[in-house]
Parts: structure tokens; C-alpha cells; sequence
């Protein structure tokens, strides 16, 4: 009873308003069997600090990527977080959003969004850059509809070394789009900017993720080279 906020009170209330007198009378249905029969056998509780200090000790047993190196991949990769990126994302403004399209609280939203995409475009010097998609899986798959339509072909290439889930969402998407999902393997984790350009003769577009999946730096300059 530490940690909730039902007192005897309360009890006596809720089963007064369905009609029984006791707890014993609410589960009297249920077959002695299946029922413990006396206290859980439970440690005495314990004050939130001396918790917090307990579940440190239990978490400090753990080697995390915070001590070591992670070569884990599939997007886990070890990278500093300034410490303003999460005072920024904890005003309201950002907080409660949800959607950009929502008109409550997400001005902020939308300014992030603006720019954001003006710092990637002046990074990269691409004319556009869109960071209002739901979810990268689902853009990639928008994204090959669009070439698609930009270029009358209806052929894309997707490396086998991006993530299996934007694989997998392309793939799902593609007989409705009436798309032909070609596939290039990876060679040791990396893609051969050769066995890219054969496949993607006469495609709408080509997918590789960087770094990729496995956490490897693929040759994007030469990746990029052969999809042109």
C-alpha cells in the first residue's frame, strides 16, 4: 500500500457500488487451486531514494555504451548528445505535440522542422529537404512512388545492408505502386559500388542507408556516383 493512494475507505466504496461486501466475496468464484492463500512474501518497502540507490547498484553490474564500444549496428550507434538537445526537447512546445498538422502547441513543431530542413539543405546543397514524414520506413517507400513518377521507370534498387525493416516496407508498398524491388547483397557489410551501378541500370531510384545497417560507413560518394 506505499505507493497507492486507495485507502480502506475507498475499498469499503467501490464495493459497496458493485454489490459485494468483501474482497474474499469478489473472488469467491475462483477455485481455491489457483489462489495463493496467504501474503506475498515481499521484502518491507523501501523509500523512492533508497530504491533509486538499490536499482543503481542492480544497473551498475551492466556494461553499457556510455564504458564501451558499441559495434551493435542497426542505427545504435555511439555518438554525443549535447546536453541542450534535451532541455530544447523538453518545452512544451515540443513535449505535447504530437503532429505538425495538429493546430494546438505545434508552432514550435513547425519551426524546428523549418529549421532543420534549412540546415540540411545548406549542409548538403540540395534545393529541398523534408523532415516531416511519420517514420523513415514509410518515406522510403513514398520516396520510390515519387521517382516512379519523376522518371516513368518503375524498377528501384534497395542495398541489402539497409536496415530490414525499410527493406520489408518498400517491398510491402511495391505491388500497389506497381514497382520492381531489386535487391544488391553486401559484401563483409558494405555494399560494392559496382554490383550497385549493374542493378540500378534503368531504375527510378536507389536506397542505401549510411552508415548502414551493420553499423559500417558504406562508400557513399561511390554509391552515389554509380545510382546517377
Amino acid at each position: 500500500m506505499s505507493y497507492l493512494a486507495l485507502t480502506a475507505a475507498d475499498r469499503e466504496a467501490m464495493l459497496e457500488t458493485i454489490g459485494v461486501a468483501t474482497v474474499e466475496e469478489l473472488f469467491a468464484d475462483l477455485p481455491a487451486g489457483v489462489r495463493l492463500g496467504r501474503e506475498l512474501e515481499l521484502a518491507p518497502a523501501m523509500s523512492e531514494q533508497e530504491l533509486n540507490a538499490y536499482f543503481g547498484s542492480l544497473a551498475a553490474q551492466n556494461a553499457h555504451v556510455g564504458d564501451e564500444l558499441s559495434f551493435l549496428g542497426a542505427g545504435m550507434y555511439d555518438h554525443y548528445v549535447p546536453a541542450i538537445v534535451d532541455a530544447v526537447l523538453q518545452r512544451g512546445e515540443f513535449l505535447t505535440a504530437y503532429t505538425p498538422y495538429q493546430p494546438e502547441l505545434s508552432q514550435g513543431v513547425l519551426q524546428a522542422i523549418f529549421e532543420y530542413q534549412t540546415a540540411i539543405c545548406e549542409l548538403t546543397g540540395m534545393d529541398v529537404s523534408n523532415a516531416s514524414g511519420y517514420d523513415g520506413t514509410t518515406v522510403a517507400a513514398d520516396a520510390c512512388f515519387i521517382a516512379k513518377h519523376a522518371t516513368g521507370r518503375s524498377k528501384v534498387v534497395v542495398t541489402e545492408a539497409t536496415n530490414p525493416q525499410v527493406r520489408q516496407v518498400v517491398k510491402t508498398y511495391a505491388p500497389g505502386f506497381g514497382l520492381e524491388v531489386v535487391e544488391v547483397p553486401h559484401r563483409d557489410g558494405a555494399t560494392d559500388p559496382d554490383e550497385l551501378r549493374e542493378a540500378a541500370t534503368d531504375a527510378a531510384c536507389v536506397i542505401f542507408q549510411h552508415p548502414n545497417f551493420f553499423g559500417v560507413l558504406e562508400p557513399a560518394p561511390a554509391l552515389a556516383a554509380a545510382a546517377k
